[in-house]
């Protein structure tokens, strides 16, 4: 009788081509997904082997992470970009790899375009040379962020060597409470077992509260598994991942429908089969989160206060917090909700799907951008942003003084003209507040597209449900 196993392990093995020993594999690639940031650098490593591109109709392309975001936006439109946007283009070009480009209908952020086109599915293993590739793990799928060197490999081989790495599984219990987000609940998660708790691990989140949610708030809950630590996460595939997947432009369909939905529902761990590491975690009581630090890990409810140093159980916890608070210009016992803010963003891999700009929306509760506040919202996609417009977000965005801009990465990582200026504040709905992210001297606080929302609105850190209320 064969060994119980994880969904990791089924996957894992399932394109183990060699064990090299000393934890190491040699892993087949099914998806290689690229954006134009250090790619250059890949394929120039490959044309000076003298190698090809071995499987070019597995590899997909696209402009996201220094290409203005602006409504009139041209290659040159951010200065810096033109060079990297030609480079992926010849390279495509070159090698016969799909490029969604700038002027296409299906350009966007590498993970939000993957599992929208049906790039990305269940049981497949998916590599992009950017560490937020296991936001696609929420489809069902095995992916993780690697370096150049590495893209320069996968592109050569379809095959990359990787160290082995354990199992976590999250077993999150009840229900989310209304105004309460998949975004909160990653954070809530990584507040309490801390920005370190993944290393070396592959996490799996599973329990009723994940089976509740829809693919676009798994993809969110898998885009911060790299801010807890681990390289990948996932949410196993079901009846809410095959009804997300069908008729996409990459899916399969006819009898390979049927094919794939049998090796699919082979996918889910098997009940017997156990993690390395186990974690229960109750999300019922769980309140809209946002960060007060410099990492995700440092963040608490809206409603709660900055927490004293002193008061923290380690000296690395305290050196760690008396930093932040000094980079975020925030005193101990301040309340997070009179926290005044500069700058909203909506929008990121993390939280720039419809589903989050209908949630921003829906907060915005017929008000106005506070006075001396700049808000952006940046769709992920082309395809969102057409749907967003055919059901109205737009307008409903730009009449209460948000900018709707165009897809890309934007101030996410402020490489692209979207930044902060130094001492700003921010509440950004993206995944990273670490200092200098969004501009030198910027101050981020991370937050779910609802509380961002309610934030522009009210001009300061804002629980979403009182502003409904």
């Amino acid at each position: 009788m064969a060994a119980a196993q994880l969904l990791f392990d089924k996957v894992w093995n399932a394109h183990c081509v060699s064990s090299l020993g000393d934890g190491y594999d040699l892993i087949y690639i099914d998806r290689h997904v690229m954006h134009e940031l250090a790619s250059d650098v890949a394929f120039a490593n490959v044309a000076e082997k003298e190698h090809v591109v071995r499987r070019p109709d597995l590899c997909f392309a696209t402009h996201d992470h220094v290409v203005s975001t602006a409504p009139d936006r041209r290659d040159d439109s951010n200065p810096d970009s033109e060079k990297y946007v030609e480079a992926l283009r010849r390279n495509s070009r070159k090698h016969g790899i799909r490029l969604f480009d700038l002027d296409h209908t299906e350009q966007g952020i590498v993970h939000v375009v993957a599992p929208e086109q049906g790039i990305v599915l269940p049981g497949l293993t998916v590599v992009c040379g950017d560490s937020h590739t296991c936001t696609l793990g929420g489809v069902g799928a095995l992916a993780w962020g690697i370096g150049t060197s590495e893209v320069a490999h996968v592109l050569a081989t379809q095959t990359l060597v990787q160290r082995r790495p354990q199992t976590m599984r999250i077993d999150c219990s009840g229900r989310l409470q209304d105004g309460v987000s998949a975004k909160d609940l990653i954070l809530a998660l990584i507040g309490r077992y801390g920005a370190g708790a993944g290393d070396g691990y592959a996490l799996e989140f599973c329990g009723e509260a994940i089976c509740g949610l829809d693919i676009e708030a798994r993809l969110t809950l898998c885009n911060l598994s790299i801010e807890m630590g681990a390289r990948m996460g996932q949410v196993a595939p079901d009846d809410v991942t095959y009804e997300y997947i069908a008729g996409r432009p990459y899916a399969p369909d006819g009898p390979q429908w049927e094919l794939a939905m049998r090796y699919w529902r082979s996918l889910p761990s098997d009940p017997e089969a156990s993690a390395d590491r186990e974690i229960d975690f109750a999300v019922d009581l769980l309140e809209p989160q946002v960060t007060w630090g410099t990492s995700p890990a440092q963040v608490g409810s809206t409603g709660s206060v900055v927490p004293d140093p002193d008061a923290l159980d380690t000296s690395t916890a305290r050196t760690a917090a008396e930093n932040a608070l000094d980079y975020m210009d925030l005193k101990p016992g301040t309340r997070l909700d009179e926290v005044e803010v500069d700058q909203v963003f909506i929008g990121s891999c993390t939280n720039s799907r419809l589903s989050d700009l209908r949630a921003a929306a829906a907060a915005i509760g017929g008000g106005k951008v506070a006075p001396g506040v700049r808000a952006l919202v940046v769709p992920g996609s082309k395809a969102v942003k057409a749907a967003a417009e055919a059901e109205g977000l737009d307008r409903v965005f730009t009449e209460a003084g948000f900018e709707w801009r165009m897809p890309g990465c934007s101030m996410c990582i402020g490489m692209n003209g979207d930044r902060l200026e130094p001492g700003q504040r921010c509440i950004s709905t993206s995944n990273r507040n670490f200092q200098n992210r969004q501009g030198r001297g910027g101050r981020t606080h991370l937050a779910s597209p609802a509380t961002a929302a309610a934030s522009a609105i009210r001009g300061r850190i804002t629980d979403p449900r009182t502003l409904v209320e």
